[in-house]
């Protein structure tokens, strides 16, 4: 993995200046269609629905087996189950669908850079 992209996915910066931010504000979702800094055109290149598939496949492959080993060990009723578990899938969606988006754009930029204008 390249550390570089990860940092500039966590700190959700633009991938070719590495300092203007790539969405509107902090709590949005939604890319701004330059970067403010170098003004590489982003509204061309989002990453869609791959973050989203991303994290359906691995928070699934990591909530199953936890909610597995946490019926084994406190036998909770099946309401507690829903809603501990519907509280966390959707506290670890929400809160990494923003890293997880820039740093697609960001592999993208790398991989791809014939791809940007």
């Amino acid at each position: 993995m390249d550390t570089e992209l990860i940092h500039l996915a966590l700190r959700c910066k633009c991938p070719r200046c590495k300092e203007g931010d790539l969405y509107e504000d902090r709590y949005s979702l939604t890319l701004k269609g330059r970067c403010d800094v170098c003004g590489l055109n982003l509204a061309g290149n989002d990453s869609a629905d791959g973050p989203a598939v991303f994290l359906i496949f691995v928070l699934g492959f990591l909530l199953v087996p936890l909610a597995l080993i946490f019926d084994a060990l406190f036998e909770p009723p099946l309401w507690v189950h829903a809603v501990l578990w519907l509280f966390v899938a959707l506290v670890l969606t929400v809160g990494m669908l923003k890293t997880i988006k820039a740093y697609i754009i960001a592999l993208q930029f790398k991989h791809r850079p014939g791809d940007w204008s």
